[in-house]
């Protein structure tokens, strides 16, 4: 008999060696407003199907934890694709990116026609057959060599690369109702899990939609995204002209001795759309119209580097820019808002003075010389020491921050002399064509790797607050991205593969009997299937540059 302890009850119970996870949760009673779809074994995500065979730690998950909602959406991808696959044997389904509250996706069919509603309608009741037939996610664990000559024998060569460029011993793939396919962590149980979704079209494409985070018997919202979608779609089309969709590709580019030419063309291609940012500004300022421009963007972004770079492309246009940031005009930390838990909220707007702040810029909109503050981040005190500013002919304004963007922050400056721009990571390729890339990794493995290098935080404390950051940025920060008049896409065509070496020695630090672990081990694995390439070719003036250093 095994000892199992059940951190949602804080309980043990002696069970059989060999009990499925499945089996092992109508023994401990505690709330479940929505159903358990996954859990944490000793730290380590697996799905319910997994059999415990030693005394283990478990957490039981539903879809409002971040790993929950990972493994409905990844088996909810399966799904379609298995859709996809029942109905167009030969067609090709591309899961690109989280999109709109969805997955946006691209239906390839072998006669080259564009989806139309009539597929949608068959694909969604084939989904649903699936579901209500209720068949097992099954997972198997073969050679990866025999997994190749299966995905091959499939036509999936995007997963052949893939899996060839990894180099692992042994890969586990999954087959539902007999189909194939390979996802890189926990599915649920069987396709009756996935009770809430949608399939409608959206462009040329198809949008799937999942459960609402705080609410998942229902479908989130649809935002509308389309400044979202136009950057995606432009980053997309440059891939495949290079013919790098998926991970795979980018490997066998790397490993082909191609690194160093990706990072000039991934260096190039932010230069030449920061050049465009540069001209337009330019012209608007000429024309006497934008005095002011706002930079924001989530954590992690590059915001400040940007910002540096803008200034320079903006001179060489013949205009003198001016600069601060939001983080100058914080509030002394003792006056910081806090959170629920008592520690502070440091992406709250009200972090900010922003009434302090808005009076000086429309003192330097008028003309007059300001004192510009200086947050000293080791006593918690805005000081002033001496920086002064003022805007003369030729001059123009630029602040970032997280809150920039918020009208708040200049409710009474004319917006005709605003030029507003967001700056996200919006990775265009995938690992393969049905496992996109989470839209926040970029950041995080970012974010772990600054912090380390500066002594900040150490990865744990970074996981940790990485909840609390990407709620603040869903309130904060998000719903002003379509408002903004450009949007400058700051992923890095190479940029796990260069975040690699860095990454993975801090993300081993993170204890394993942490709640964290779970986290850095997926991250882990995650960074595992990018061949590593040196950061020695990067310039300087590289926005990935600021992270690494």
């Amino acid at each position: 008999m095994l000892t199992i302890y059940c951190k949602n009850t804080g309980s043990s119970r002696e069970v059989p060696e060999g009990t499925s996870l499945q089996d092992l949760l109508p023994l401990f009673d505690f709330e479940q407003p929505h159903t358990v779809i996954a859990a944490k074994v000793n730290n380590v995500l697996q799905g319910l199907r997994f059999r415990v065979y030693n005394n283990r730690d478990v957490e039981f998950l539903d879809y409002t934890s971040y790993s929950g909602r990972s493994v409905y959406c990844r088996s909810l991808c399966f799904l379609l694709s298995k859709a996809v696959k029942d109905l167009f044997p030969s067609a090709r389904i591309l899961m690109r990116r989280p999109i709109c509250k969805g997955y946006y996706c691209i239906l390839e069919k072998k006669d080259g026609s564009r989806v139309c509603e009539e597929d949608v309608r068959k694909i969604t009741a084939r989904m649903q057959e699936l579901v209500e037939a209720d068949h097992i996610f099954k997972r198997h664990d073969a050679r990866t060599e025999d997994v190749i000559e299966l995905f091959s024998q499939h036509g999936y060569e995007d997963k052949v690369k893939l899996l060839k460029t990894a180099g692992d011993v042994y890969t586990t793939y999954y087959t539902l109702d007999g189909t194939p396919d390979y996802y890189y962590d926990a599915l649920v149980p069987s396709s009756s899990y996935l009770k809430v979704w949608d399939l409608c079209m959206y462009h040329d494409g198809l949008l799937l939609r999942v459960p609402n985070r705080q609410k998942p018997d229902v479908l989130a919202p649809f935002e509308e995204q389309s400044k979202t979608f136009d950057v995606l779609i432009e980053n997309m089309r440059w891939n495949s002209i290079m013919g790098l969709d998926n991970v795979g590709d980018v490997n066998e580019k790397c490993l082909n001795g191609g690194a160093r030419d990706l990072i000039q063309v991934a260096e190039a291609l932010q230069e030449r759309k920061i050049v465009k940012i540069a001209e337009d500004i330019a012209n608007r300022h000429q024309k006497g119209k934008v005095k002011l421009v706002l930079i924001t963007g989530p954590t992690s972004s590059g915001k400040s580097t940007f910002c540096q770079r803008l200034s320079v492309q903006l001179k060489a246009c013949g205009i003198k820019p001016l600069s601060f940031s939001t983080d100058d005009y914080f509030v002394n930390r003792m006056d910081t808002p806090r959170l629920p838990d008592g520690s502070f909220d440091f992406d709250n707007f009200d972090t900010v003075d922003h009434d302090m702040l808005q009076r000086d810029v429309l003192r330097l909109l008028a003309g007059d010389e300001v004192d510009i503050p200086e947050y000293n981040f080791v006593t918690g005190l805005r000081e002033y020491n001496g920086k002064k500013i003022q805007l003369k002919k030729g001059n123009i304004l630029l602040i970032e921050g997280i809150h920039a963007l918020n009208p708040m922050l200049t409710d009474k400056i004319n917006d005709n002399c605003k030029y507003r721009i967001f700056i996200n990571t919006m990775t265009s390729y995938s690992l393969d064509d049905h496992n996109s890339i989470p839209t926040s990794d970029n950041r995080l493995l970012r974010r772990i790797v600054r912090d380390h290098n500066k002594g900040a935080f150490t990865a744990q404390q970074t996981i940790s607050n990485w909840p609390n950051v990407r709620r603040s940025e869903g309130k904060w920060i998000y719903p002003y991205q379509e408002k903004a008049d450009v949007l400058f896409n700051s992923a890095y065509l190479v940029e796990f593969a260069v975040l690699r070496p860095h990454a993975e020695m801090i993300l081993r630090t993170v204890p394993r009997n942490s709640k964290e672990y779970s986290e850095a081990l997926r991250l882990l694995n995650f960074l595992s299937y990018f061949t590593p390439v040196s950061d020695k070719d990067i310039p300087s003036t590289s926005l990935i540059k600021s992270f690494i250093i």
